[in-house]
């Protein structure tokens, strides 16, 4: 089976689907597992969605915050099918700036992060991923960035801290060119999550009167 997220190695999406194989690898056997994936790293979410209903792909996973979900989605609707979904973290987010900038005036972002923090006196400026916000910042492109706070210790002589932002949860879907069902459902499809009934029980033991 083919899996297609976005890339680049180190991207956010590669490191969730990387998770999200092994949990259903365990899953549906563990060793003997009869899934044996294999994964495609792309550069755009509309071509991997063309590539997916031309049947070049199995699966896509996406995380529902990036700035193509909604364009994705009506595009191909009726090719391309939600068959899975779940939650995850992102690798911890920073906002840091170049060491050699005492005052930043510039910074570049990968638009589903542009409201992480507050940006106002910063000029912004869109990058297709966070990897690529932190080469553009690297390159000189702009006085800071929202990256992976692991570049710090990447780039302990270049980069400095200016505001912890802790890693993003996310709700991502895995696509398919087919439905999950046979027919279309009236009803919610759920799935089996023990999480989430202790998440309900607890809400509801909250609420009771003291």
């Amino acid at each position: 089976m083919n899996f297609a997220t976005l890339g680049p190695e180190d991207s956010n999406h590669a490191l969730v689907l990387a998770r999200y194989l092994e949990l259903r690898r365990q899953d549906l056997g563990g060793k003997d597992s009869p899934l044996s994936p294999t994964v495609q790293l792309v550069n755009d979410f509309p071509q991997a969605f063309q590539d997916l209903v031309d049947g070049h792909h199995d699966y896509v996973l996406q995380v529902s915050a990036h700035f193509s979900h909604a364009d994705c989605v009506g595009r191909f609707m009726h090719r391309a099918f939600p068959v899975d979904s779940f939650i995850a973290p992102s690798r911890p987010l920073a906002l840091v700036a170049r060491k050699d900038v005492a005052s930043p005036t510039s910074v570049l972002r990968q638009p589903a992060t542009r409201h992480y923090t507050d940006l106002t006196g910063l000029k912004q400026r869109d990058a297709p991923t966070i990897v690529a916000a932190l080469e553009g910042l690297l390159d000189g492109q702009a006085d800071a960035a929202i990256v992976a706070e692991q570049a710090l210790a990447l780039y302990p002589d270049q980069l400095r801290l200016m505001r912890p932002l802790g890693p993003a949860l996310d709700t991502w879907i895995l696509y398919a060119n087919r439905p999950l069902m046979d027919e279309v459902q009236q009803e919610p499809a759920l799935g089996n999550s023990g999480a989430l009934r202790e998440h309900f029980r607890t809400t509801l033991a909250r609420k009771k009167p003291a």
